[in-house]
């Protein structure tokens, strides 16, 4: 089974700039997107033969938002976590599949200034209760941009971004917390030692044609799934978007 996850950085413009080529090119059973920044009545052309699609906006109109098209129909679709407070950002689609639970995220950002840092710890801890929940009842397979770049190794210039969003210690914590609760990044998991491997660029300073990145997307699994892990990949020569896209090869 082959999973595709993509922050696209606005789903409108990155169709522009050759999403529907790689989307019928990498024919994923199951393709997740992040930051669509649109309503679910804008996307209504937007359709690919042979997928179903699920879309989950955020109240803000032109923000964050998230989209699954999936080969498999799943046997329950699902919106946010369940507490209000989280769930108007369009942030999270859980979809229920016989073997597995798989959950599309976007991550809030803690901004500049970490002005939102406070409330990225919140979410966290009830994000990642989510999970445990989940994972109770079938293995999950979590994707996204999930906004934090996890080691030092996950990054370009770690000495100098300690205190900026995405690489606080504080953001790191969380993550080291979620995977300590029976889950496995699966790109370190194959690869533990490969560097320069990122998902995102600044579009400053011709940051991405000189590889200065951060990998913040991740395909997250639960242990008990972790050795039907086939391959994990970062698409990073793929264009139309700040990020690039990420593939999961499973079961």
């Amino acid at each position: 089974m082959k999973l595709i996850s993509w922050n696209v950085n606005g789903l409108r413009a990155c169709i522009t700039k050759g999403f529907s080529l790689f989307f019928k090119s990498i024919d994923a059973d199951i393709f997740c997107i992040q930051e669509t920044k649109m309503q679910e009545e804008q996307a209504k052309e937007i359709e690919y033969e042979g997928y179903y699609k699920y879309m989950n906006s955020a109240e803000k109109k032109g923000y964050s938002g998230t989209a699954i098209f999936t080969k498999i129909m799943p046997i329950n679709v699902s919106y946010g976590i369940g507490i209000e407070e989280h769930d108007k950002e369009g942030r999270v689609i859980t979809l229920e599949f016989d073997k597995f639970f798989l959950v599309n995220c976007y991550t809030p950002n803690s901004k500049r200034e970490l002005e939102r840092l406070a409330y990225r710890k919140i979410w966290e801890d009830e994000f990642r209760n989510y999970l445990i929940k989940l994972d109770k009842v079938k293995p999950v397979i979590l994707c996204g941009d999930l906004n934090v770049a996890h080691k030092e190794i996950d990054l370009k210039n770690p000495s100098t971004n300690h205190h900026n969003a995405g690489f606080t210690d504080e953001e790191r914590e969380k993550m080291t917390k979620l995977l300590e609760s029976n889950f496995t990044d699966t790109f370190r998991y194959l690869y533990p030692d490969k560097k320069d491997a990122y998902s995102w660029w600044s579009y400053m300073l011709k940051s991405r044609e000189r590889n200065i990145g951060w990998r913040i997307d991740y395909f997250i699994v639960s242990n008990s799934i972790r050795d039907e892990i086939k391959d994990a990949i970062i698409h990073s020569e793929v264009l139309g978007s700040d990020h690039c896209p990420i593939e999961l090869d499973i079961f």
